[in-house]
């Protein structure tokens, strides 16, 4: 099993939107400067685990995560206590933008304040985000997330966390018929966050 992540999807993203990702998330006290060296890294991609980290002023991480001149981006995000958050804003073919965050061995207090920070961060642009996914554990990392929330065209073999979706994949998925949900708009969320009834 792998770590913990949390993934949503977006139809359209572009610098402006990097920019309130990352001012949300810093005023959450999820940021992309360490806390004592005041550095931001970006990780290169590659076949070494840690990546290839090189240092970045804000300007150039927000360029960056705007993916205007690179369809992948990995960079670190911190807590106060120096606690890491793994993350990637990356374009796939058919044009959409996953956001992934690594929850990694965060402290339970420390996980559950993340997931609210980026919850609400992709919340404040919710008419471009499709839907997102929750997965504490890892146990579902092998899932073609961005197929079943923005196609409805895959299966799932492991149920994540939290679930959302767009009105219409819901309808026109037969695994999510049936089970407990509700909406928040516009998504209609399955999981762990459907409240009791």
């Amino acid at each position: 099993m792998s770590d913990g992540f949390f993934c949503s999807y977006h139809l359209c993203w572009s610098r402006p939107d990097a920019e309130s990702l990352l001012g949300d998330l810093e005023a959450a006290g999820v940021r992309p400067d360490h806390p004592t060296t005041r550095r931001i890294t970006l990780i290169s991609p590659g076949s070494h685990p840690a990546g290839t980290q090189s240092w970045v002023t804000r300007d150039q991480l927000v360029l960056l995560a705007g993916l205007q001149r690179l369809d992948r981006v990995d960079f670190l995000l911190w807590l106060a206590d120096g606690a890491e958050i793994r993350a990637r804003i990356s374009r796939g073919e058919d044009g959409t933008v996953e956001l992934r965050f690594g929850l990694g061995p965060l402290a339970r207090a420390d996980e559950e304040r993340v997931v609210r920070a980026i919850r609400e961060a992709i919340g404040r642009a919710s008419l471009l985000c499709v839907g997102f996914v929750l997965d504490r554990e890892g146990a579902s990392a092998a899932t073609d997330w961005r197929g079943f929330i923005v196609k409805g065209s895959v299966y799932f073999d492991c149920w994540p966390d939290t679930l959302a979706v767009l009105p219409e994949v819901a309808a026109a998925q037969p695994q999510l018929a049936g089970v407990n949900s509700f909406e928040q708009s516009p998504w209609v969320v399955y999981g762990s966050d459907v409240p009791l009834r």
